[in-house]
């Protein structure tokens, strides 16, 4: 008999892998009862979508009779070859043209590289720079490659230094000749072209760089402390208007979605078993939200004691990582190499990583690729354990499926642009800042006029709002409040 959670899951993950559409938020409706429609309700609730809202632009309905999925009342749009992808990517990236056509003069004539995972999403921020005036080129590592969008972009006239195929000796060579194209600001994701540059003392000519990451952003701050940092850095991350939705929509919903397809190739759900996640950062906490979405039963490891807290008020189980990961889908949302050890490894019954840094799982510890068998695409065996292993520990989004959904990139590479424009108009000194905070209302503002989120006027101000004095006290006039005299008493 069929399962209708399991019926309901791939409905959804079909919509997402399809589409690369963002969940959250968007107007969904769901055609038909029964199990499956009440399974897949419980999990688009739970991962944010607006349920009932079928007439607004961008709806998507479900229709569990049929399985079919339209949005805008239109079947599922085919994608085509990477040039339909990376158009259908720019339909919807309003907020970044908004951003873009902003820019003026800022941008016009400058060099700018951009370093990132490179699909369409990225391509569209590479010909935004473009058509704003920049020269911009394009690199990527040969694991966050999609080759059929690099050769995409450089027909429409964007240089690109990425090719898939280059092994692991050959990688270094290439980037260094990107960096000697000559950048006046750089765009990079995990500052490891950042840092290459300073290595190779390249940066000489930078105006600065912008940093999209966690991960990315740890080296640069050490860099700081250590004097080390010879370029101004603009903490793109840390905005609002990434930060806050990049990881926790963007990520969670991308990275979960790819592990629950993986693992559907070796029938095993997410649903209805132990789920780990390590660290409860931004990252960990969509990854925790979405598992649970899905029906997991997730736990979370967290050494910070304000997020291990977070983590406890939102209804999580929390301790340490080596109790709670046996027979556990374990997951790691930290960034930080070695967050699953060996012993975890054998210990769990799946792991992967949403995180960004080479080595979170110590495959090496158990034997490195040699003690993997093939299950399916992206996923293997520990030989004597039975383990799965996603994807040999890459970020599972990126490197077993299309990145973050759309409008998620849509609001970071709007954020990038304000970085940048800011980074040009401002030269600040060297050193890490944070992105100011009217380049994030402008973005945001931007997004909420493209996404038709209304906002409240806000307070009528007041005469006296200069007044610092408290109004518990001054109220009234002096004269009007009675008091008592040494004789009254």
């Amino acid at each position: 008999m069929p399962d209708p959670s399991l019926e309901a899951e791939r409905l959804l993950r079909r919509f997402a892998r399809d589409t690369n559409l963002l969940i959250a938020g968007r107007p969904m409706r769901v055609h038909g009862g029964g199990p499956v429609a009440d399974a897949l309700v419980t999990m688009l609730t739970g991962m944010g979508a607006r349920l009932g809202a079928a007439d607004a632009p961008g709806a998507v309905t479900f229709d569990v009779g049929s399985g079919a999925i339209a949005v805008d009342g239109a079947p599922l749009p085919d994608r085509g070859d990477a040039a339909g992808r990376l158009d259908f990517a720019a339909d919807h990236m309003p907020v970044t043209r908004t951003i873009a056509d902003q820019l003026g003069d800022t941008v016009r004539g400058l060099r700018i590289g951009v370093s990132m995972t490179l699909e369409p999403k990225t391509a569209n921020l590479a010909l935004a720079l473009a058509g704003a005036g920049a020269t911009v080129a394009v690199y990527a590592h040969p694991d966050e490659t999609d080759p059929e969008v690099a050769q995409a972009l450089r027909e429409r006239g964007v240089p690109v230094d990425a090719d898939a195929s280059l092994a692991p000796h050959e990688e270094r060579a290439v980037a260094v000749g990107f960096l000697r194209r000559g950048f006046d600001v750089f765009v990079d994701d995990g500052s490891h072209l950042t840092r290459l540059a300073h290595e190779e003392g390249l940066t000489g000519a930078w105006i600065g760089a912008t940093e999209e990451t966690t991960s990315g952003l740890t080296p640069l701050r050490l860099m700081n402390t250590a004097g080390a940092l010879h370029t101004p850095v603009i903490a793109v991350n840390d905005a609002a208007t990434k930060t806050g939705f990049d990881n926790r929509y963007g990520t969670g919903q991308s990275c979960v979605l790819a592990i629950a397809d993986l693992l559907d190739a070796a029938d095993v759900t997410v649903r209805d078993q132990p789920a780990l996640v390590i660290g409860y950062g931004p990252v960990g906490v969509g990854v925790a939200a979405h598992l649970r979405a899905l029906g997991a039963e997730v736990r979370v490891a967290e050494a910070n004691p304000v997020r291990a807290l977070l983590a406890a008020h939102d209804g999580f189980e929390t301790g340490a990582a080596g109790a709670l990961a046996a027979d556990a889908l374990v997951v790691s949302a930290t960034g930080v190499a070695d967050t699953i050890p060996a012993s975890m490894i054998r210990a769990a019954r799946a792991v992967a990583v949403a995180g960004g840094v080479p080595g979170e799982i110590d495959l090496d510890g158990v034997g490195g690729p040699d003690a993997l068998e093939p299950v399916a695409p992206h996923l293997e065996r520990l030989t004597d354990t039975g383990t799965l292993v996603l994807d040999r520990g890459g970020c599972i989004n990126v490197t077993a499926a299309e990145g973050n959904p759309i409008e998620i990139m849509d609001l970071s590479f709007a954020t990038q642009l304000a970085a940048i424009d800011e980074l040009a108009t401002t030269r600040p000194g060297i050193g890490v800042h944070a992105l100011s905070g009217a380049a994030v209302d402008r973005v945001a503002h931007a997004a909420a006029r493209a996404r038709g989120v209304h906002l409240a006027p806000p307070p009528a101000s007041r005469a006296d709002a200069a007044d610092w004095r408290s109004p518990r006290y001054h109220a009234h006039p002096a004269s009007a409040v009675p008091s008592k005299s040494p004789e009254d008493s």
